[in-house]
């Protein structure tokens, strides 16, 4: 039994940069015709001139395939509209980072009150904002804290495409139906675990992630939003790799799927008798949303089992040594 996908793109994705993204952008590039390749790189991708060099760093690493980096500059509080307004056929997004609430978010907005007039340019240049949506409360609370910015945002710029990105709460899945101009991405991991699975036993540092992961309500309602086949929900794996050591030592965020992202999709779908929903949540619904023309590829995948490796290089994956259902052909 095969599995036929057309054009699949994940809309959230941590690539990094040197020698870490050489390694792990082909685990991207061999699943996905393109991906949003996160800008939070050390600098961030904050100017037109480090988007267009960063673009070039990702397709190269891509080759051989067919790949589209799709990069959304990281917020500036002082964008001109002069700036944006020069580079925006080559611009795909912005990305909103509250100051210092995940990795090489620092240089993010301190004050979110003094944004809107970028958000009004974005507005008028048709530019989607893409937001990391928590606040600095209590880490369990903060994106639910964070639904009344979307409000806020949603309702003052009606025209401006608000994409929340990577929910994890009932709040957030309930609030998405509250705008026209509001969407989303699901990572597999929040659809997967709670934070039970990363806390219940021994700590598992491999799960540690930003979203944390909720409670099984919280994973219940995302679970339900997406096997609805909801129009306005894509794809985003928010693949993000770190050392064995620096997971282990720093206690980094961020959970590494990215190798094994479509054969755990498919046995999810699967699992929920619902695999005829996979291709609009993993390609139809972003191409529609976003507008974007990503190129022409099918992967397949077939059923067949395999284990998942250990680890990838210095990478340990969240399901090291698990077998799996599907694999990529």
């Amino acid at each position: 039994m095969n599995l036929t996908l057309k054009s699949p793109l994940d809309m959230h994705v941590h690539l990094r940069q040197d020698d870490m993204l050489k390694q792990v952008t082909p685990f991207t590039s061999s699943q996905f015709a393109g991906a949003v390749c996160m800008p939070n790189t050390q600098p961030p991708v904050d100017t037109i001139e480090r988007y267009r060099a960063y673009v070039r760093e990702v397709t190269e690493a891509a080759s051989p395939f067919a790949f589209a980096p799709y990069v959304p500059l990281f917020f500036r509080e002082d964008f001109s509209r002069e700036e944006l307004t020069a580079a925006r056929e080559e611009l795909f997004a912005i990305k909103l980072y509250p100051a210092g609430v995940t990795t090489n978010s620092e240089g993010g907005v301190a004050e979110l009150s003094k944004i809107e007039p970028v958000l009004d340019m974005m507005q008028d240049l048709d530019l989607p904002l893409l937001v990391h949506g928590e606040t600095h409360g209590y880490s369990p609370d903060r994106e639910r804290e964070f639904v009344s910015v979307y409000d806020h945002i949603a309702s003052t710029f009606p025209k401006l495409r608000v994409i929340m990105e990577h929910i994890t709460t009932s709040d957030a899945a309930e609030f998405l139906d509250k705008h026209e101009n509001v969407f989303c991405t699901v990572t597999l991991h929040h659809m997967l675990y709670t934070l039970d699975d990363m806390l219940g036993g021994m700590f598992d540092p491999f799960l540690f992630c930003k979203p944390i992961l909720k409670s099984p309500k919280d994973r219940a309602a995302i679970q339900s939003l997406v096997l609805s086949g909801h129009e306005k929900v894509m794809f985003g794996s928010d693949s993000a790799p770190h050392t064995e050591v620096m997971k282990r030592t720093e206690g980094m965020a961020g959970c590494f799927t990215a190798p094994m992202l479509l054969p755990m999709l498919a046995e999810f779908f699967e699992d929920h008798d619902k695999l005829e929903l996979m291709q609009a949540f993993v390609s139809d619904n972003a191409r529609r949303i976003y507008g974007v023309t990503p190129p022409e590829r099918t992967v397949v995948l077939e059923k067949a089992e395999w284990t998942v490796p250990p680890r990838y290089g210095s990478i340990v994956p969240v399901n090291a040594g698990q077998t799996l259902r599907w694999k990529l052909v």
